[in-house]
């Protein structure tokens, strides 16, 4: 009986995308799943987003590509992956079998990789697309796609064309109005919006006065970016009206409550899974015992309640 009344208070659906919980596995922490199997119960999982894809395979950085950090983690893992035909031949049938919905993230360094993934992906059983614009493009001198409102609605628009699934867009939060990108994307058709992406950093090493990181700079995740992505949700929350899926350091059920006051319809569950790998089947309990303390008959009754 409360497993069946925690799933309706919990279940929602999002672009379309139906969804046990509003918990989904971040891309790249997360892995495709099977790395979970033996820790967490799939009924807390609303989705996956997939280890991030490219259409040819990535050998990723050479060097240290992980450095823990006072409240987090930096990485410069550099897009390892087996490129989106492996993916779609073996990896995919195989995290099927979950019956949780598969999001996957691709990358590309031109407008043409993102098509031709999508076009690939077009004749699988996928859930939705989730587009990784933090990319280098590298037609316009390696600038990431996400930094600019043209870059960034130029490869939604093109994804859109191609894609039979919801649309999510991933922005970059090292940009100076995040509100801009997300009305750019959501003028070229994307379904949702997601955020925040890592924020760069670096590390230096004080014995040999060198980068501890092979590739210099990395991607900070974890804790210390949570007060930066809440603000950022919150901008882009009021910014459009497409439903948004906030992350950026959740370590339990309180830090989602915040994320969906501030306007997030989903969230993602990043660097907390290496800390502790059953942390979703913990959110989501938490989640469950938050609504009933507060009288609450969904989830969906905190999504942009935020009192000014």
């Amino acid at each position: 009986m409360v497993d069946m009344q925690k799933k309706q208070m919990l279940a929602i659906e999002l672009a379309g995308i139906k969804m046990d919980t509003p918990l989904i596995g971040a891309s790249g922490t997360f892995g495709n799943g099977e790395e979970y199997d033996d820790f967490v119960s799939w009924s807390s999982v609303g989705g996956i987003s997939v280890k991030g894809i490219t259409l040819e395979p990535r050998r990723g950085n050479p060097g240290q590509r992980v450095l823990e950090t006072a409240s987090g983690i930096l990485n410069c893992v550099g897009l390892q992956n087996p490129g989106v035909h492996v993916f779609v031949k073996e990896i995919l049938p195989r995290i099927k079998v979950y019956n949780t919905p598969i999001i996957v993230n691709i990358n590309g360094n031109t407008v043409y990789d993102y098509e031709q993934i999508t076009e690939i992906l077009s004749d699988y059983d996928i859930d939705g697309i989730e587009v990784n614009i933090s990319c280098p493009n590298t037609k316009a001198g390696c600038m990431a796609f996400g930094v600019s409102a043209e870059g960034a609605a130029s490869v939604t628009k093109a994804v859109k064309k191609h894609a039979k699934v919801p649309v999510i867009v991933k922005l970059s939060p090292n940009v100076t109005d995040i509100a801009e990108i997300a009305r750019s994307v959501e003028d070229v058709g994307a379904d949702s919006i997601s955020l925040i992406n890592t924020l760069l950093g670096m590390g230096v090493n004080t014995k040999t006065w060198r980068p501890i990181l092979g590739n210099i700079t990395g991607g900070l995740s974890g804790p210390a970016v949570k007060p930066v992505a809440l603000r950022m949700v919150w901008e882009v929350a009021k910014a459009v009206k497409v439903p948004v899926v906030g992350l950026g350091g959740i370590n339990n059920a309180l830090d989602v409550v915040e994320f969906m006051l501030v306007g997030a319809s989903a969230v993602q569950i990043g660097t907390a899974n290496f800390i502790n790998p059953q942390i979703m089947d913990d959110i989501a309990d938490g989640l469950y015992e938050y609504l009933n303390a507060h009288n609450l008959k969904h989830i969906n009754e905190l999504v942009g309640q935020m009192k000014l």
